[in-house]
């Protein structure tokens, strides 16, 4: 590999740097498999819960079983898992066009939504068939110092707020993601101010990263996508909406339609993969965290302006870095593609992604198209030219990963 003297030094003084870190994040990784492995044998799960069905799908045992682990060891009261989901925005989608009405008000309390949640919102970026078009009202509360406005939320929550929306993850801005104690806090307030007030948790990026979930810490309802943590790299599309029995029902009515909810819905892929890589999830997600430390410890090494830190306590497995102009932004992404298992003689280039307001630039030379679980980054052509790292389902890889972008960057400093 072509990586100078200098960048392995780095990598040395980082590794060690990084070691402290890398025993809590084990830790969690092993108790996390525990609860899953428990919840599989109490569930029973058998090969006859790994067949596929057809049509109408009708007591689709595999369905419901891996339903009932995922309910089981997030601490829901019921769980939404499909193949049918096509990203994790549609499971979030799901749940605000099942659960909100006409004249309902959906209020942000950690500031912009993620942009592909904003077209779903339809206020910053208009969109058609937004929930701003079905009369769905909208406000946010703008975080402070990147940390919710704690003492701002009362303020917001009026007589006609029906749920309050909580992303964990950063999406693209440079502030920490909420730790399961920062979610407790939240949803205590909320339930304090309007008992009836529905608190939504965007858990994309963050299963597994704690031995808690945001169900389990006072949310009413979260979901997250199957090609980030919980499908351990192995599930090759889909979704899941956890938390209280009524809520999940109401978003399987748009799922499928009022009155079928989750009868339906045909397992046409082998569920082998949904049970194997929720299995795995807890061990892809450490491997992917380490890497994240990693690339902490690196770039800060490089001079370069790093969130998290190395050193601080992470509530997702995103990486971001600030790398100040466009051509390092574009520089990082090619060396992840250059060093990735897929397409590897691609160059990333920015281009106009649906459903964000800037060009965006993304590596991802994936088994799954657009598995963030594994080694990729991306980001907005927006200054500060912010990289946005996750996933790796090897540690390994990662490192080389991470070596191939900061050498990229390295060498276009040195022309």
């Amino acid at each position: 590999m072509s990586f100078s003297e200098k960048l392995l030094a780095v990598k040395e003084a980082a590794m060690q740097e990084a070691q402290p870190m890398f025993k809590e994040v084990e830790a969690i990784a092993e108790a996390n498999t525990l609860k899953v492995l428990d919840a599989m044998r109490e569930c029973q799960v058998s090969e006859a819960h790994f067949n596929t069905s057809a049509g109408y799908a009708y007591d689709d045992i595999g369905r419901s079983k891996i339903e009932e682990l995922f309910a089981k060891v997030f601490g829901a009261e019921r769980a939404l898992v499909r193949t049918q989901f096509v990203s994790g925005t549609h499971a979030l989608a799901t749940v605000l066009f099942g659960i909100l009405r006409p004249g309902d008000k959906l209020v942000s309390l950690t500031g912009a939504p993620y942009d592909t949640m904003q077209t779903v919102i339809g206020y910053a970026n208009e969109s058609k068939g937004s929930l701003k078009e079905f009369g769905v009202k909208y406000d946010e509360l703008p975080m402070i110092d990147g940390k919710v406005d704690m003492a701002g939320i009362a303020g917001k929550i009026t007589d006609d707020t029906k749920m309050v929306l909580i992303q964990r993850s950063r999406g693209y801005s440079m502030r920490n993601p909420l730790s399961i104690e920062d979610i407790e806090a939240i949803c205590a307030e909320v339930h304090r101010v309007k008992a009836d007030c529905v608190c939504f948790v965007d858990n994309c990026y963050g299963e597994f990263v704690d031995t808690r979930e945001p169900v389990q810490a006072g949310a009413d309802i979260m979901a997250g996508s199957l090609i980030k943590n919980a499908g351990g790299g192995i599930a090759l599309t889909g979704g899941y909406i956890c938390g209280k029995d009524e809520l999940v029902e109401l978003a399987s009515y748009r799922l499928t339609s009022p009155g079928m909810g989750d009868e339906l819905g045909a397992s046409l892929a082998n569920n082998r993969m949904l049970f194997q890589g929720f299995f795995m999830a807890p061990h892809v997600v450490a491997q992917a965290i380490k890497g994240a430390i990693f690339a902490a410890a690196v770039f800060a090494k490089l001079g370069y302006k790093t969130l998290p830190l190395p050193t601080d306590k992470r509530g997702d497995i995103i990486q971001a870095i600030q790398l100040d102009t466009p051509e390092n932004l574009i520089a990082f992404c090619g060396g992840i593609q250059k060093y990735s298992p897929v397409d590897s003689f691609a160059a990333p280039e920015p281009w106009d992604m649906p459903g964000y307001a800037d060009k965006i630039i993304m590596a991802a030379g994936t088994f799954v198209q657009g598995a963030s679980i594994e080694l990729s980054a991306d980001g907005p052509l927006r200054a500060p030219y912010n990289v946005y790292m996750q996933g790796g389902l090897t540690f390994e890889h990662a490192v080389i990963g991470i070596l191939g972008a900061a050498q990229a960057v390295k060498d276009l400093k040195n022309k």
